[in-house]
């Protein structure tokens, strides 16, 4: 599986508008022709953010799957005039994702961000799929992937969470106690990290 990560800078204070526009849109046909991973609006981090993510098959299908969607009256969303920006990335799903996953987890995501140095990636997928099981068991892991195409060794996972407060005490927990960070991964040379919330068209809620 690839997944497209879309991420919109949006204008200052297009927020309602952009939600508007972007919901009818998604629910205007796009969503007959492939499947909708998520999608959030950024809270903490960069703000004006919008990100949405689109799994595929493969590379062949997404072209073929966004070519059909130009032939829609209603994709792309008209929102040309609200965005300040555009960015895609094409990630490949680590192999101990649940590609089914889908309902309400959050409402906070939180998306880091990292980047590894070079053959790092297939070390980090060996020491995750040996702590994930561990892991998951105490916050619900949306998931994992790496790059291939772009900015290499990036490493990028969702993890959801009721609250902050959720938040702030599972990751502490899993510090004091060895689970997580994964152990005997290699450190990354660059984190940063993001949090969204849903918006109400958003399989994950």
């Amino acid at each position: 599986m690839i997944y497209e990560f879309r991420t919109y800078d949006l204008k200052p204070r297009t927020l309602g508008q952009y939600e508007e526009i972007a919901g009818k849109a998604v629910n205007g046909g796009r969503l007959g022709l492939s499947k909708l991973f998520g999608y959030w609006y950024s809270e903490f981090g960069p703000l004006n953010q919008a990100l949405h993510v689109w799994p595929y098959e493969s590379i062949e299908q997404r072209f073929a799957i966004r070519e059909e969607a130009g032939n829609l009256d209603t994709w792309p969303p008209a929102t040309g005039d609200l965005l300040n920006g555009q960015d895609a990335d094409i990630l490949y799903a680590a192999p101990f994702n649940d590609e089914s996953i889908s309902g309400e987890h959050g409402p906070f995501y939180e998306m880091r961000i990292y980047r590894y140095g070079t053959g790092d990636i297939p070390k980090v997928i060996d020491a995750w799929s040996k702590a994930i099981d561990e892991r998951r068991k105490h916050s619900t892991f949306i998931g994992a992937w790496h790059t291939e195409l772009g900015t290499l060794n990036k490493w990028v996972h969702i993890w959801a969470y009721s609250s902050l407060e959720e938040r702030s005490r599972v990751r502490a927990e899993m510090i004091e106690r060895k689970i997580w960070p994964a152990p005997g991964g290699p450190p990354p040379l660059h984190q940063e990290s993001r949090l969204f919330l849903p918006f109400p068209f958003s399989p994950l809620s």
